[in-house]
């Protein structure tokens, strides 16, 4: 049974790194000791190894010892052989591209659907949907391949944004981005904000935290989505 968190972002405003997800990270791992962090998004072009460092002082919290897919001679037995896996923010492209480089995503798709407890945030969220598209990161890189996990039937759009009121800005707004990529796609897009996650439990998928989320489907008129169970179509 797939077991999984998909939150907007690792950090909100006025807390640490991963503190206003540790309740609930607490309980979601509670039978596990030992957890693998893969750092390929590496946010900034940090090193693995200090993006590393960062999953290990969060979870030391909760009393999991972290380790990078780095450390390990062969990714893909790493993988398999992982008590629970933690994907952070970055760059979705360059995550995306360092999946495929390594030839890992495959594997990673199997342990997640036969129910190793998984934690993504923001590029580790987007690469649960059908595809990476509605990322909202810069094409740093060309993946092989926009197809991601397919671990839910929709795509995510993290960190989204409602536009300001009064705003002065005139560009595009996320909404109308959205409705960009409807014109070529066929895929529903959830806006999910920021202090809000999904939990996905084997086929049943719930929209948790403080915010609402905001559903896009093609040709239909946007929705918000209230806490609790969803159903999407």
């Amino acid at each position: 049974m797939k077991k999984l968190i998909i939150a907007s972002t690792s950090t909100i405003h006025g807390s640490g790194y991963l503190e206003y997800l540790l309740p609930t990270l607490a309980v979601f791992f509670a039978d596990v000791k030992d957890l693998l962090f893969i750092p390929y998004a590496r946010p900034g072009g940090i090193s693995y190894i200090e993006y590393t460092k960062s999953a290990q002082k969060a979870f030391a919290k909760i009393q999991i010892d972290v380790k990078g897919i780095h450390e390990f001679k062969n990714a893909r037995e790493a993988i398999q052989n992982a008590e629970a896996i933690f994907i952070g923010g970055g760059n979705t492209f360059e995550l995306v591209n360092q999946l495929y480089k390594n030839d890992v995503i495959s594997i990673l798709q199997m342990v997640l659907e036969r129910g190793t407890p998984y934690l993504g945030t923001s590029a580790g969220s987007n690469i649960c949907g059908v595809t990476m598209k509605n990322t909202n990161d810069m094409p740093v890189v060309y993946p092989p391949s926009f197809t991601t996990l397919g671990m839910i039937p929709f795509n995510i759009n993290a960190h989204y944004l409602d536009p300001l009121k009064d705003s002065k800005h005139m560009g595009e707004t996320r909404e109308t981005r959205i409705k960009e990529f409807h014109v070529f796609n066929e895929t529903t897009v959830l806006g999910l904000r920021e202090g809000s996650w999904l939990e996905v439990l084997g086929d049943t998928i719930s929209l948790k935290g403080t915010e609402t989320a905001r559903l896009f489907q093609k040709n239909e008129i946007a929705k918000e989505l209230e806490l609790g169970v969803l159903t999407i179509k």
